[in-house]
């Protein structure tokens, strides 16, 4: 039996060498075949193993992590333009050339706007002496109405004073002149009867020669005496005349008050006036300001479209900023990847442009609706013919520690990036 079994095993040469061999050869293949078997066994268990370490991979990956190749890096591309028309007179960068806050882009003629600034200058220095002036004028407007309002009081008095006593010596010309043509009548009746006698040489020539003297004389002072009363009634006509005049000072003066608050509202009004040269003038001081075009941050210019010599005007884009720091990631996942997804996980952003390399950042914001929903044109289904297609939601991931991971300034708007969120 055993050589039976030998000879099964081998044959020529090799079986007549176990047969003179005996019971040793016998031995050495029994103990070889186990070996054989042994390491299979272990080569099988190997790869069971390592199968079920990837499979265990993969299972904690789609239930710890969700990725998405259709990311990239975003940012807001600063529009660099003209808030003044006007000349270009200098231009200090070129395409492509970084620059940091602060820096002098390129310049506009200053000269009208330097000229606008002088103007307005003046035209506050001008205004503010308005308004001292009517400043001024407010208490001494006070003060001479205060004045006025008294003296037209004593001269109404005055002149009330003045029309009573004109009244009274009207009254006292008009009882001279009674007197006087009584006076005048009585010497007039003695002439009528001294002339008869004197013809009569009744009386002598002397008698009726002052009888003559006698009526003239009153004659003459009976005219005097009207004369001294139409001069008393003209007295107390300009008394009237002066009252009436001191009547109207005093009804001026009592709107004393009144004059008063129109001078404080000149005084106001050039207030007024000296804060608007003010605005107008810190107005073109921001205009010359404006000749002067800086970075609003730091970034690479790009597309610049502006010459020295060009004419530009308000509003016009002279060049495009990109930012260095102001970076985000706009990722687009599956509907199907936002379940377990929220605000404030944590995700690496791995960047395909720079070999892989790996930034941290968080998860700030979910779209509000897909990104077909959100297109110029969004879909209809009016035809009924639908077919089920899995959407995509932006989500906005912002960097952690941008400052220090891309102290080199390598990320770019536009870079391609792998981002995994850890949802669990």
């Amino acid at each position: 039996m055993a050589d039976e079994n030998t000879g099964a095993a081998k044959t020529g040469p090799d079986a007549a060498a176990a047969s003179s061999a005996g019971t040793t050869i016998d031995t050495s293949v029994d103990t070889s075949v186990p070996e054989e078997k042994s390491n299979r066994r272990y080569i099988v268990i190997g790869v069971v193993l390592l199968l079920i370490l990837i499979a265990g991979f993969f299972y904690w990956r789609s239930t710890f992590i969700v990725d998405t190749d259709d990311a990239q890096v975003d940012g807001n591309l600063d529009q660099i333009s003209a808030r003044i028309a006007g000349n270009i007179t200098k231009v200090y960068i070129q395409d492509n050339q970084k620059v940091s806050a602060g820096q002098l882009l390129a310049e506009i003629d200053p000269t009208d706007y330097q000229v606008a600034v002088d103007q307005d200058e003046a035209n506050l220095a001008s205004a503010e002496a308005n308004y001292e002036a009517a400043k001024v004028n407010v208490p001494i407007t006070s003060i001479n109405v205060g004045n006025s309002l008294r003296s037209a009081g004593a001269d109404v008095q005055g002149t009330t004073a003045a029309i009573s006593l004109a009244q009274q010596q009207s009254q006292a010309a008009a009882a001279r002149v009674d007197e006087a043509a009584a006076n005048a009548a009585k010497a007039q009746l003695d002439l009528d009867r001294y002339t008869p006698l004197v013809q009569k040489d009744v009386i002598s020539k002397q008698q009726y020669d002052a009888a003559v003297a006698a009526a003239a004389a009153a004659k003459a002072n009976l005219l005097e005496a009207k004369a001294n009363q139409i001069g008393s009634e003209d007295s107390v006509r300009q008394a009237n005349q002066r009252l009436a005049q001191s009547q109207a000072m005093l009804a001026t003066a009592r709107t004393a008050p009144q004059q008063v608050k129109v001078q404080q509202a000149r005084a106001a009004q050039a207030a007024a006036q000296v804060k608007q040269a003010q605005a107008t003038l810190e107005q073109a001081r921001l205009n010359l300001s404006y000749t002067r075009i800086t970075a609003p941050e730091a970034g690479i210019v790009n597309k610049k479209n502006v010459q020295i010599g060009s004419n530009v005007g308000i509003g016009q884009n002279l060049m495009t900023l990109i930012p260095q720091d102001d970076l985000w990631v706009t990722a687009n996942f599956k509907e199907t990847q936002l379940a377990n997804m929220r605000v404030g996980q944590s995700v690496d952003i791995k960047v395909d442009a720079l070999g892989g390399r790996v930034y941290h950042g968080k998860v700030t914001q979910v779209g509000g609706a897909t990104g077909s929903r959100l297109s110029l044109f969004p879909p209809e289904n009016a035809t009924g013919n639908y077919v089920k297609v899995v959407q995509r939601i932006p989500v906005r991931i912002d960097f952690t520690n941008l400052t220090q991971e891309n102290g080199e300034h390598l990320l770019r708007p536009g870079f391609s990036v792998t981002p995994e969120v850890h949802v669990k």
